[in-house]
C-alpha cells in the first residue's frame, strides 16, 4: 500500500518559490489566459458555424457559442475592471481559433464535435487547477470559474452525445487539439 499523497495545489501566495508570481500576478495571469481562452473558443465556434451553419448541428453549435460569448464578455469586463493586460497573442488566437473550427467542421460534424470535446477537456483541467489555487479573497472569481467550468463540461458532454468519439481518427484529432490547447494556455499566461 502506497503512502504517497497527492500534493495539495498552492493557493495564491502560499509557499511561493523564488520566481513564482505573487497573488496579484497569479490572478492577473488567470484573467488574461481565461479571456484569451474564451476568445479562442468563441472563434472556434464561429469557424464551425461558417462551415456547418445550415447543418443539423448548427443550433447546438450556436447554443455553445452563445455561452462562450457570455464567458468572453465576463472576462473582457474583468480585464478592464482589474486593469489586466490582455495577451499579445490575441491576433493569433483570432485566426487560429477560426481556422481550427472551420478545419474540423470541414472534416464533418463529428470531427467538429471531437474538437469541442478536446478543447473542453483541457479547459476543465485548467479551470479546476485555477479554482484550487484561488484564495478566499477571490471568492467571486472562484465562483465565476466554477460556473463556467460546469458549462464547459456541458459542451464536452454535448460533443460526445453528437458522435465525437465516432469521428475518423478521434484519438489522434483529440490528442492534437488538446496539445495545441495546452500550448495556447501556457503562452497566453505569459505573453
Amino acid at each position: 500500500m502506497s503512502t504517497k499523497q497527492t500534493p495539495r495545489p498552492r493557493r495564491t501566495g502560499e509557499n511561493r518559490l523564488p520566481g513564482d508570481p505573487d497573488a496579484h500576478e497569479l490572478v492577473e495571469r488567470m484573467i488574461r489566459v481565461d479571456h484569451a481562452g474564451e476568445y479562442g473558443a468563441a472563434r472556434i465556434y464561429e469557424g464551425q458555424l461558417a462551415v456547418l451553419g445550415r447543418s443539423a448541428s448548427a443550433a447546438t453549435i450556436r447554443h455553445m457559442r452563445e455561452q462562450e460569448q457570455v464567458h468572453l464578455d465576463t472576462f473582457s469586463r474583468m480585464i478592464v475592471e482589474r486593469r489586466v493586460r490582455p495577451t499579445a497573442l490575441q491576433p493569433v488566437w483570432h485566426v487560429a481559433g477560426f481556422a481550427l473550427g472551420a478545419a474540423t467542421a470541414l472534416m464533418g460534424e463529428k470531427a467538429a464535435m471531437a474538437c469541442t470535446v478536446a478543447v473542453e477537456e483541457v479547459i476543465d483541467e485548467h479551470y479546476r487547477e485555477q479554482a484550487a489555487q484561488l484564495g478566499e479573497d477571490e471568492a467571486e472569481l472562484h465562483g465565476t470559474i466554477e460556473r463556467f467550468r460546469a458549462e464547459e463540461l456541458e459542451h464536452r458532454d454535448i460533443g460526445y452525445e453528437h458522435g465525437a468519439a465516432e469521428a475518423p481518427g478521434f484519438e489522434l484529432l483529440r490528442g492534437a487539439v488538446k496539445a495545441g490547447s495546452r500550448l495556447a494556455i501556457w503562452l497566453s499566461q505569459r505573453v
